[in-house]
């Protein structure tokens, strides 16, 4: 097996992609690892999360409890009398999302005690706990007296910390670190020595685990309590307020890190970010030493965010030089930290990378982000910083981390490839579809035609993505006003989507996550093959932004389909409606089924072409007829109306020319739309609007 670079996977010891596939299984199931773990069916053993009430406690409590129920593994939720009921407080959201009766299963298999926190409860000892997720406060001293009664009362529990900060060898447990907001983010930071059936059981319930080194703070906090530092620098040097800042933090790299402490409940945060950037300054100097606004608020738990009515009686405006300086108070100490935690090698890249952006909302991860600008750029923003803030530049920079930026593993982030020899795999690790997704698939393609692979699988990572979104829409804000480069990201967008029908002999698309929309969608019918995941939602939402599909949907899967299946193809490009994968068997994919039925049927057609038990459709090359007549009820929104009469002009003239003169004509409809008022006024018009207009 050779690949491009290291799968994700593999550091979770599930081999890689294409083995996935040669294999016609997923590499771990749950059924196997909750047996392994928390022993047999009748006999089960419990889980206990420790600090249960309490935001974190009480959001992992319900993501666990929700995914073990089919298994009954008790869940018990512990923590001290009079707490606040945080897991109580979950509940609405549970029977939102679920349904009230298999919310009142999850409430019910969830066994609530309280202790005094120094004797264990003596109703545990039935339970017969095998793994404790503990989650009470960040105090070392507390946390080791917890562990030592649990070891004292179980000596074979598995303990693991859900700690923003401690690393494993202060603690003397591992690490599982849940991302925020805690109750619905996926990602888990995973500190221990091998990798474990804990981990691997955590992945197999659909969570995503990423293996981290033992560093104080990991690296999300490092990335998002940093640049929440930055911002406080900024403050104090130019005094601008801290709702602000963070309109300018948004505008240039994504998050709103004051509004997030807000968010989650300042006083708990404010004295995590605190605890982080001491622990952290302790070790690394200067560069994270808590402002006294931050010592101040780590104290009181005071809000950064004054009342929404007090907000516009200060504002701020900035010309390009303060803006620059901007850039250099909070990009720059990013820059330095990142280079830190490459020079300790904290964690895969792409993992660093998803971070950012899956946990810390950064639109593009601090490694993609850095590639982007250059690394001449990136070593003068901290040289910069350095000007501004002498102190920092003491400790924790490794300017020569950067040299390496050609290497695949800075150019892959998102996009992986493997082949055996004969049968390639290109994976996508990203959700959302953008210009750097575009440039790594191409670069992917290209690896493997230059290796001599002529059959490939198309997929995501089973891993850093779940799901396929479609576009990112932040790819689109400069198309609002400038319809060149609407009109380039369509282009070039679905050129490299026809390498997936041009290049390759075979090619097999596989959905494998809960969804694929939108672009992601186009992206895939590309393939010679789709298959997908019985359960897995597809749909076309386009229509509801509103915009044009710009990656041939208005024309590729018309050219695919039989002609009593357009008017499918219609209604789900004008209504926006998501449909079962199995619902679309036909017309849209060409199977879908259970995983066991799916890997090995990709893995036969990949391997056995016209030979396979499915058949190829084929693309009409020559002008097709589309009906002139749709009957839609009207939506009542004068937006979506105006979607709806642009996307079927966009049918009618790109199905009713060649394939060869399609492609220009749909991405000229696209680009169009784009800058019109309707697109302007619409969600990412809106959305540009608030997130660039500061």
């Amino acid at each position: 097996m050779k690949s491009l670079r290291q799968p994700t996977l593999e550091t979770l010891g599930l081999g890689n992609i294409l083995g996935i596939f040669q294999n016609g299984k997923l590499p771990a199931e749950a059924g196997d690892l909750v047996d392994r773990i928390f022993g047999k069916p009748g006999a089960r053993c419990a889980m206990v999360v420790s600090g249960a009430n309490g935001i974190v406690g009480a959001g992992k409590t319900i993501q666990l409890a929700s995914r073990l129920i089919p298994f009954d593994v008790p869940i018990v939720g512990l923590d001290f009398p009079g707490s606040p009921d945080g897991i109580g407080g979950q509940y609405q959201a549970l029977k939102g999302f679920f349904g009230q009766k298999r919310a009142d299963q999850i409430m019910a298999n969830i066994i609530r005690l309280n202790y005094d926190g120094k004797n264990l409860p003596s109703e545990l000892k039935k339970l017969k706990p095998r793994f404790l997720l503990e989650a009470i406060p960040e105090i070392l001293e507390i946390k080791k007296a917890h562990y030592a009664a649990f070891r004292e009362a179980f000596p074979t529990i598995e303990i693991r910390s859900v700690t923003s900060g401690f690393p494993s060898s202060e603690l003397g447990v591992g690490i599982a670190h849940p991302a925020f907001p805690h109750n619905i983010n996926k990602v888990w930071e995973i500190v221990e020595d091998d990798v474990s059936p804990i981990t691997q059981l955590f992945w197999a319930l659909g969570l995503t685990p990423m293996p981290v080194s033992d560093h104080w703070s990991f690296v999300l906090d490092v990335l998002f309590c940093g640049l929440t530092l930055a911002g406080m620098r900024y403050h104090r040097a130019s005094n601008m307020p801290f709702w602000k800042i963070d309109k300018f933090i948004r505008k240039f790299m994504g998050p709103n890190p004051f509004r997030a402490h807000d968010a989650i409940g300042a006083k708990g945060a404010n004295f995590l970010t605190w605890s982080c950037l001491y622990h952290l300054s302790q070790k690394y100097g200067d560069l994270f030493t808590p402002t006294p606004e931050l010592d101040e608020r780590q104290e009181t738990g005071q809000n950064w965010y004054p009342l929404n009515h007090f907000r516009p009686l200060v504002d701020w405006a900035m010309d390009d030089g303060d803006e620059d300086e901007f850039r250099s108070w909070t990009v720059g100490p990013l820059v330095q930290m990142t280079s830190l935690m490459l020079h300790e090698n904290r964690a895969h890249l792409s993992h660093i990378n998803a971070i950012g952006e899956l946990c810390a909302q950064f639109r593009s991860g601090v490694p993609a982000f850095i590639r982007n600008m250059g690394v001449e750029a990136a070593i003068k923003s901290v040289e910069s910083y350095h000007r501004l803030h002498p102190e920092a530049a003491g400790s924790g920079w490794y300017p020569d981390v950067f040299n390496k930026v050609e290497e695949p593993e800075w150019q892959q982030l998102y996009v992986n490839a493997e082949h055996d020899g004969k049968v390639g795999a290109i994976s996508i690790g990203r959700e959302s579809y953008n210009s750097d997704v575009d440039a790594e698939l191409n670069r992917a393609i290209d690896w493997l035609r230059a290796e001599g692979i002529d059959r490939v699988i198309v997929t995501g990572d089973f891993h850093l993505a779940s799901q396929m979104v479609g576009a990112d829409t932040s790819d689109f804000f400069p198309a609002l006003s400038e319809g060149e480069k609407g009109l380039q990201i369509s282009t070039s967008w679905s050129q490299t989507a026809r390498r997936l029908n041009n290049d390759f002999k075979v090619s097999v698309g596989f959905i494998n996550g809960k969804r694929c929309m939108g672009g992601m969608l186009e992206l895939l019918m590309h393939c010679h093959y789709l298959v997908s995941e019985k359960s897995s939602s597809l749909g076309m939402p386009e229509v509801t932004l509103p915009v044009v599909p710009g990656m041939e949907g208005c024309h590729w899967p018309f050219r695919k389909a039989k002609t009593d299946d357009i008017p499918k193809l219609l209604n789900l490009l004008l209504t926006g409606k998501q449909l079962k994968a199995k619902e679309t068997v036909g017309w849209l994919v060409d199977f879908a089924g259970s995983f066991d039925e799916a890997l090995p049927l990709v893995w036969k057609i990949v391997t056995e072409g016209e030979q396979s038990s499915v058949s190829r459709r084929t693309v009409v090359e020559k002008s097709i007829n589309i009906p002139t007549e749709v009957n839609l009820p009207d939506s009542g929104n004068p937006a979506t109306e105006a979607a709806r009469k642009a996307i079927m002009n966009c049918i009618k003239d790109s199905c009713g020319t060649s394939l060869a003169d399609a492609l220009a004509i749909q991405a000229g409809h696209s680009a169009d739309f784009m800058s019109s008022d309707y697109c302007r006024r619409g969600v990412i018009g809106a959305t540009c609007a608030k997130v660039m207009n500061v």
